[in-house]
């Protein structure tokens, strides 16, 4: 026992009674199967959206660069850490991602949560004020904890509601201090995207810092899986750990930029630097991603058409347009049932409740993968609305 051990169990005795305690539940992996308890499951809740974290060419290059490397970078990047390797794959990622250089991070959470204060930093120590953020509401939560690690206030604009974050950049036009426009550009838990484009125009009109959070998008949308940033941000940070199979993190821009990072942002200065096995699964993923174009169609196709039986059953799966397809529930204790009810079914999802999604917007959050087969999807949508309905 710990001295702060009752209090740990009354908190987590608030989030049972309420239906949104997280606990852990492992899973075995073999042969891209997952087996959970002995039983098999067709995974549709992780990120591998393209499959290639299973990969064999990812496998062998970061088995390969294991052996011959080592297993760890050893020290941060400021120290002795930095590579050769990690500069060779961050030139890549600057070159698929259109932009002139790139920096690695060891996860999509450090990079936001370290690089928003760094950026509004900036704004103190250049013009005396604070930086302005503006921030759409349901923006991730990395990106909203960086701006309070800042200790600025965002003006947070209607989700993807581009008339309203245009009359917040009017209304702030005379306020003191730099000024940044902060967005996903598909989003995690409703799976629609935002206008890059326009948000670019507002960023122009408006002498504003566009920084677009690509995690969800790299790898799947866009010309040969390159995002929907398409060098139209200031910066852009994506993660390795989703559609690219691996783990870690970038951000991309202007040489300047990374290098005011590399002085700046905690989270980068004070990490020890990505190991060289991680370093060859991107490094692979880099290469393979730009010739997936059909597995790309056949995914979002698939994700159409799980849309489709739904909203014809009448269900909502909000503003989805991507691979990701929120089922919306409602309470989260139902859609905790809904979810093990699933897994009876064979299929292995999740139930995403708050504080992550709205009260009263508790949802399964289906995640699609090019592993699927027509009539895995088609089942999948059958055993939702059965299961739903029975819950109802």
């Amino acid at each position: 026992m710990t001295l702060f051990d009752a209090h740990f169990a009354a908190a987590l005795q608030k989030r049972d009674a309420v239906g949104t305690r997280r606990v852990l539940r492992p899973v075995t992996r073999e042969t891209g199967a997952i087996l959970r308890d002995g039983q098999r499951l067709i995974d549709v809740s992780s990120n591998d959206y393209l499959g290639l974290a299973d990969h064999p060419l990812l496998r062998e290059r970061a088995a390969d660069w294991a052996l011959r490397y080592g297993t760890g970078a050893r020290a941060s990047r400021l120290v002795s850490g930095t590579l050769d390797l990690h500069q060779a794959v961050e030139e890549k990622l600057a070159r698929f991602k259109h932009c002139d250089a790139a920096l690695l991070f060891a996860s999509g959470w450090q990079a936001n949560a370290s690089v928003v204060p760094a950026l509004c930093a900036l704004s103190v120590a250049q013009t005396g004020h604070p930086m302005i953020v503006f921030s759409d509401r349901l923006n991730h939560a990395s990106l909203h904890h960086g701006c309070a690690a800042a200790g600025v206030r965002q003006v947070r604009f209607r989700h993807n509601d581009l008339a309203h974050l245009e009359t917040l950049l009017k209304r702030e036009a005379a306020t003191p201090g730099l000024r940044m426009i902060v967005t996903e550009s598909v989003f995690s838990m409703d799976g629609d995207r935002a206008d890059i484009p326009a948000l670019r125009s507002l960023a122009d009109r408006y002498d504003a810092f566009l920084y677009v959070d690509e995690a969800h998008a790299t790898g799947v949308l866009g010309p040969q899986g390159e995002g929907l940033s398409g060098g139209l941000a200031d910066l852009t940070m994506g993660t390795c750990s989703k559609a690219l199979g691996g783990m870690g993190a970038y951000i991309a821009g202007s040489r300047l930029l990374c290098d005011y990072l590399i002085n700046h942002a905690s989270g980068f200065i004070y990490s020890t630097a990505l190991p060289p096995a991680v370093l060859g699964a991107i490094d692979t993923a880099l290469d393979v991603i730009p010739g997936m174009d059909t597995e790309r169609k056949t995914l979002l196709g698939q994700a159409g058409t799980l849309r489709t039986i739904l909203n014809n059953a009448g269900f909502d799966t909000a503003e989805s347009t991507t691979q990701i397809v929120p089922v919306l529930i409602g309470e989260a204790q139902r859609a905790l049932d809904v979810a093990t009810a699933l897994e009876g079914e064979g299929f292995l999802t999740v139930a995403i409740r708050p504080p992550t999604v709205p009260a009263g917007t508790a949802r399964l959050r289906i995640a699609l993968h090019v592993g699927l087969q027509d009539a895995d999807v088609e089942r999948l949508a059958a055993a939702i609305i059965r299961l739903v309905g029975k819950e109802q």
